[in-house]
């Protein structure tokens, strides 16, 4: 059994997050996407806001997975007609298909942090080159050069092998795209707990307090106090600094970081990046006293 050092794949990206070198192209691109997206449906759909998480790892298993399958074909059937035929029906569809993964990656890619985005960089370079080296593979078996063909499409699964890789870890050691408020109901005992003295806040701002080890953030209005997880579930941006705002007859509650918004009745996302919505809690006031508890914690 071959054994991999535990660090030959993960230094390199780790060295990527630190290259500053690639900052002007990272942010020139991201100002460039920002300005071709407004908020809107486009963009929210882009984001995966109605599907409740990220759009751009499902739409990017499609071209990944006709490039495999035409690389399994062109080692296993050989140099016939019919499978040639068959490995170019997929590589062009994994071209088709690598557009609107593309699409929904660069929607997600404008709204990452400053490390992210040299990763990201990267990432979409990689894909780009993958691409290419296909659509010239299918361009060459279209005028008969199967062989040369096979050998472009092999250069392409590598390279779109060390973008997932990437992709890989731009998901996973990086949270891109991660929900940043999962961890909320596992720190939180059961049961009803004290927060705040309704007297203490100011109205119609929101608050930033403490409960045990979950930062939370406070709208009160009148007699009323909604309350919800303190940070972002895009990327953990403070929202008791963010702004009130009026979406469809309903108070929201605006990320100053990305511009994710919440309602905030319910933490229900109303427009993105983020696609998990906020934790809220269950509002009790007593003598003067705001308690909370997470819904259904008893």
């Amino acid at each position: 059994m071959v054994r991999i050092p535990h660090n030959v794949l993960v230094r390199p990206a780790e060295r990527l997050e630190r290259a500053e070198a690639l900052d002007p192209v990272a942010v020139k691109i991201r100002d460039m996407v920002r300005r071709s997206l407004h908020d809107g449906t486009i963009r929210d759909t882009l984001h995966g806001v109605p599907l409740g998480h990220p759009l751009h790892p499902a739409l990017a298993a499609l071209p990944i997975g006709t490039w495999i399958s035409a690389g399994i074909v062109d080692l296993l059937a050989g140099r016939h007609e019919g499978s040639e035929r068959a490995a170019r029906v997929l590589i062009a569809t994994g071209l088709l298909a690598a557009v609107s993964a593309a699409a929904s990656g660069l929607a997600d890619y404008s709204e990452l942090h400053e490390r992210q985005l040299r990763v990201g960089v990267a990432h979409a370079a990689t894909n780009s080159l993958a691409a290419c080296c296909y659509a010239a593979s299918l361009g060459i078996r279209w005028r008969g050069n199967g062989r040369l063909g096979r050998r472009l499409a092999l250069l392409g699964l590598a390279t779109a092998s060390t973008s997932a890789y990437l992709g890989g870890h731009l998901a996973y050691r990086q949270a891109s795209g991660a929900n940043h408020t999962e961890e909320v109901p596992h720190l939180l005992p059961p049961g009803w707990h004290p927060l705040a003295l309704l007297d203490e806040l100011a109205d119609g701002r929101p608050e930033a307090r403490l409960l045990r080890d979950v930062p939370v953030v406070l709208l009160r209005k009148g007699d009323h106090v909604d309350v919800l997880a303190g940070r972002c579930s895009h990327l953990s941006g403070p929202l008791h600094k963010g702004e009130i705002i009026r979406r469809d007859g309903f108070t929201c509650l605006r990320c100053p970081w990305h511009g994710s918004t919440f309602r905030v009745t319910d933490g229900a996302v109303v427009h993105g990046p983020a696609t998990a919505p906020q934790p809220r809690f269950d509002v009790w006031i007593s003598d003067g006293e705001v308690r909370v508890r997470l819904p259904g914690a008893g």
